[in-house]
């Protein structure tokens, strides 16, 4: 996978207003000091610049941090609540807390470095909704892992896409996690390896016996000498293409492989990674290890899937609860009859 670049600011308006100089050595700093993914830099050079532009449109030349004043801040955020999509749809509180927490955590940065402009504490986010998860279980499971096996396809591509969904559910990775593993990275002798994820964090993660047969079917299936655990193939199948698979080849076998087991809603890859939470926990696995199976940096990230539990929990107390004793609503119906 190609690194991401982030671009600089343009040096005509660092030149010219400091306020962009400052934007500079804050994206520095999250890249050095913070150690933060090039795709989190980029999304706060997008929407810090998106807020500056905004304000200039407004006919506000933003040459000091001093000038962003709570006045504006809430201006932008009437802005923010108005603006439509191309689609026609209100921005959704996500995005708009998106927004947000780019011009707050740059205030904070600010504040570190002794310059004068607003307390980021004076910026109150919005109310974020719930993220909804997407999960498989039981039937629908079963025949989407083994959708591959039921395809007319070539006997490496069925190998390959059966170990990548066997893997995917047996692990919880990431599909960027999942594309940048190479061979090396996995030993079929032992039931465990290690991934480095979001943040640069390394984690442990392990192997089911599924997984480790499907791994084992496909490398011994495979005749390139390419150093990618999964890669892509002609149509054919005799020979392999030596590049590896992108995060976009998965997503759309993943989709394929829905629609041939028959299942109406959308799956992702971070569908099975949801799947792969919600089992360990619905199994009695505890929180913390499970925040630590998903490389969450974050409890409160996890804790998303105890809402689903609830439900699965309160379908098992009504099924197996207090099942010896008779209703009480049959003996007052006797009674209203008599």
């Amino acid at each position: 996978m190609p690194k991401l670049e982030v671009k600089k600011l343009n040096n005509n308006k660092v030149k010219s207003n400091p306020i962009y100089q400052l934007i500079n050595d804050f994206l520095e700093y999250l890249e050095i000091e913070k150690n933060r993914s090039p795709l989190t830099i980029k999304n706060y050079h997008f929407y810090l610049c998106k807020f500056l532009e905004w304000a200039r449109n407004q006919g506000y030349e933003l040459n000091s941090p001093e000038q962003i004043t709570q006045p504006l801040i809430r201006s932008f955020r009437r802005y923010l609540s108005r603006q439509r999509t191309n689609k026609g749809e209100f921005l959704s509180p996500n995005t708009q807390a998106y927004y947000l927490i780019s011009i707050r955590a740059f205030l904070k940065y600010l504040a570190k470095q002794d310059i004068k402009s607003l307390a980021p504490e004076k910026i109150e986010l919005p109310k974020l909704r719930e993220r909804e998860i997407s999960f498989l279980e039981g039937e629908d499971l079963e025949n989407f892992l083994n959708a591959p096996l039921k395809v007319e396809q070539n006997e490496l591509t069925k190998l390959r896409d059966k170990a990548i969904l066997e893997l995917l559910f047996s692990t919880g990775l990431r599909v960027s996690e999942l594309t940048n593993l190479k061979i090396e990275d996995i030993n079929l002798e032992k039931d465990e390896f290690h991934v480095k994820g979001k943040g640069g964090r390394v984690r442990v993660v392990f192997l089911s016996n599924q997984a480790k047969y499907w791994l084992k079917k496909y490398l011994d299936q495979r005749k390139d000498l390419s150093p990618a655990l999964f890669v892509r193939t002609d149509k054919a199948g005799e020979n392999n293409i030596s590049k590896g698979l992108t995060p976009r080849s998965v997503q759309r076998l993943v989709k394929k492989y829905a629609k041939v087991a028959g299942l109406t809603k959308r799956v992702t890859p971070h569908s099975l990674r949801h799947t792969f939470g919600t089992d360990l926990l619905r199994s009695g696995a505890d929180i913390r290890s499970i925040q630590a199976l998903l490389g969450h940096k974050n409890i409160s990230t996890t804790q998303i899937y105890t809402h689903i539990t609830d439900t699965h929990l309160k379908k098992i107390y009504k099924t197996f609860h207090d099942k010896q004793r008779k209703s009480p609503y049959s003996s007052m119906d006797r009674t209203k009859d008599s």
